[in-house]
């Protein structure tokens, strides 16, 4: 199983080399906010939550979740290595990484 921070890790070089913003995101004062906010090459944001395999979403996360969908925005919880590996090949097939950039 691989933790969470090794897979957010991953997850940011590889986005990144497709010329996607990767940021980290914090929010005082409003428990649950997903963990990233992704910006890809062609101006979408979506926020992004991730967890290991066996994490669990805690009810104020998915408070805010449901929130941030109902008012139009994308969410992804990916859960693992095994989604983590699956969200950045479906990313691949729509920006292709960055020459010289990995």
């Amino acid at each position: 199983m691989e933790l969470e921070r090794a897979i957010e890790k991953r997850m940011g070089r590889e986005l990144r080399a497709m010329g996607c913003l990767w940021y980290k995101f914090t929010s005082p004062g409003a428990r649950g906010v997903p963990d990233r906010i992704l910006v890809t090459p062609d101006g979408k944001l979506s926020f992004v939550e991730l967890k290991t395999d066996v994490g669990r979403l805690s009810p104020a996360q998915e408070r805010q979740i449901e929130m941030l969908r109902h008012h139009g925005q994308t969410v992804y919880v990916i859960r693992g290595e095994d989604d983590a590996t699956e969200f950045l090949g479906w990313m691949r097939m729509q920006y292709k990484p960055k020459r010289g950039r990995r």
